[in-house]
């Protein structure tokens, strides 16, 4: 009886890493961002679990016009992403590949001939890029060729994505706020019904629970996420009888707006009251005086793991669909102290 082929999902488990990671390394693409430690490890359990590389992505390897296209909605045209771009050219050229930008400014029309152009140039797969974090329906035409979701989310499940972790990351800017002694902590969320404002609630309401405090329906304000919102919620939370001795932004935005409306009651940040944001966006962050403790969006690492999956797809087209999330890392300036006496 034929021995079952050896799966690369299963090498990947065996050896600790992703599946992307072993297709890179398995197929020998030039430019992979791994280490000889790795490589070795990944070789040696391949090597004893008997895999077999996939010898026709090999021979189709050869004609491939090592070219990419990044299609984004706004992204191209928008310096809040610019990193995001930045780590997909900079991964592409690592691995000695092209990436071709184009830009569909919210025209679905216009983004039906750029995806026709793109596949009629004989680009080898495309990133489908979102300006925030998104579930999308692709547009059918994409089923014909590898593409990998850059902060979206295939509404199918069927194509490998990569997001943030918009849950870890609110979690963490709370619990920033709480490790600072906060207990009555504000929430002045999105009010739009996308993955960042649930997801944002619940790392918001898990690191009040992990804790110790109770959930307060109150404390949470939901707006449009821009500065003059943020200023008017902050204005309804910091005017309260009981008003919160903190606040978690949705973004920098609304954290602006929420630094403004302090100013407005004579309020000091953080000495009467502490305030972390969320995306850090540097020109907002860092302009702030206090600078903002924030968490930022892991946009270059997305730009990058996002071509390296799909530079492994397309060498490979048995690589497993990865859906994946990549960590918000907290990001501490001054805007964070004690909670005052009140």
């Amino acid at each position: 009886m034929a021995r079952p082929r050896v799966k690369i999902r299963t090498v990947a488990e065996a050896a600790g890493v992703s599946v992307t990671t072993v297709s890179l390394v398995l197929n020998e693409v030039a430019g992979a961002r791994v280490s000889a430690e790795t490589r070795q490890r990944i070789h040696e359990v391949a090597r004893r679990l008997g895999y077999v590389p996939n010898e026709v992505a090999r021979q189709l390897r050869a004609q491939r016009t090592k070219t990419l296209g990044l299609l984004g909605d706004e992204v191209t045209t928008t310096p809040f992403a610019g990193r995001m771009v930045l780590g997909a050219q900079e991964a592409a050229s690592k691995h000695g590949w092209l990436l071709m930008l184009l830009n569909s400014g919210l025209d679905p029309e216009l983004e039906r001939k750029e995806i026709s152009a793109l596949i009629r140039g004989r680009v080898d797969g495309v990133l489908y890029t979102t300006m925030y974090h998104r579930v999308v329906r692709v547009p059918e035409q994409l089923r014909t060729v590898p593409t990998v979701l850059l902060d979206a989310e295939d509404d199918t499940a069927e194509l490998p994505s990569v997001v943030p972790d918009e849950q870890d990351g609110a979690y963490l800017a709370t619990k920033e706020l709480l490790d600072h002694g906060h207990r009555r902590v504000g929430f002045i969320n999105h009010s739009g019904d996308i993955p960042a404002t649930w997801g944002r609630l619940a790392g918001f309401q898990r690191g009040l629970r992990e804790a110790g405090v109770p959930f307060d329906p109150g404390l949470v304000v939901s707006v449009p996420p821009v500065a003059r919102e943020g200023y008017a919620a902050t204005l309804q939370m910091l005017g309260s009888e009981r008003r919160p001795t903190a606040l978690f932004c949705f973004n920098d935005r609304v954290a602006m707006g929420a630094y403004q409306a302090a100013a407005a009651l004579g309020l000091r940040i953080p000495a009467d009251v502490s305030i972390v944001g969320f995306d850090d966006q540097e020109e907002i962050s860092e302009g702030l005086l206090p600078g903002l403790t924030t968490v930022a969006l892991p946009h270059y690492a997305m730009g990058a793991w996002a071509v390296d999956a799909l530079i492994a797809r397309i060498t490979d087209p048995q690589v497993p669909v990865e859906r994946v999330l990549l960590p918000c890392p907290i990001v501490r300036r001054e805007s964070v102290g004690p909670p005052p006496a009140l």
